[in-house]
């Protein structure tokens, strides 16, 4: 008889109910720690699309690269150049005799290579060297430039003003 009243109290709807609500408990449990889960994936997604868009506004082809040529320079010999873009120095170039020889044979040599982003810029190249009669020279030139999301290439051009017996700063953007 009390097999048969356990058997009856286990098939009895009270422990039916009993045991649907601790399964619905796991289930509702395990259901709370997916859910968790998937925010926390959003999340981590939303991130990394924010990344992506970054990336795609402003793209590694967003370049900009600055060359240096000397045209005769009979009236200038360079000694340095320092380059630098919305006030921070990007580079300070030290010439050797050697390069200062290369440079007024015509060779170009590139300065900078680096990212922009789009937007209006300024460069402020400054150039230090010997002019006639070993006088000391430090003159400074500037430009505002306007980026886009083409890569930009300007030239800095030291070449010899016969008026005035003295060096002339060029700055020429190359489309």
């Amino acid at each position: 008889m009390t097999i048969a009243l356990t058997l009856l109290s286990l098939f009895s709807p009270f422990s039916v109910r009993a045991a649907d609500q601790a399964a619905a408990t796991s289930q509702f449990k395990t259901l709370d720690t997916k859910i968790q889960d998937l925010k926390q994936e959003v999340l981590e997604l939303n991130r990394d699309l924010f990344v992506l868009e970054e990336e795609l506004l402003f793209p590694a082809s967003t370049q900009i690269a600055v060359f240096l040529s000397v045209d005769t320079g009979t009236f200038f010999s360079l000694e340095s150049v320092e380059l630098k873009i919305d006030n921070k120095t990007v580079t300070h170039y030290l010439y050797t005799e050697r390069e200062n020889a290369a440079l007024h044979r015509g060779g170009v040599h590139r300065l900078y290579l680096g990212n922009l982003r789009t937007g209006k810029h300024e460069l402020v190249a400054f150039f230090t060297g010997k002019g006639t009669h070993e006088r000391d020279y430090r003159l400074g030139t500037s430009l505002v430039v306007e980026k886009d999301a083409d890569t930009k290439f300007i030239e800095l051009k030291i070449r010899d003003k016969q008026q005035k017996l003295q060096p002339e700063f060029e700055v020429k953007v190359w489309k």
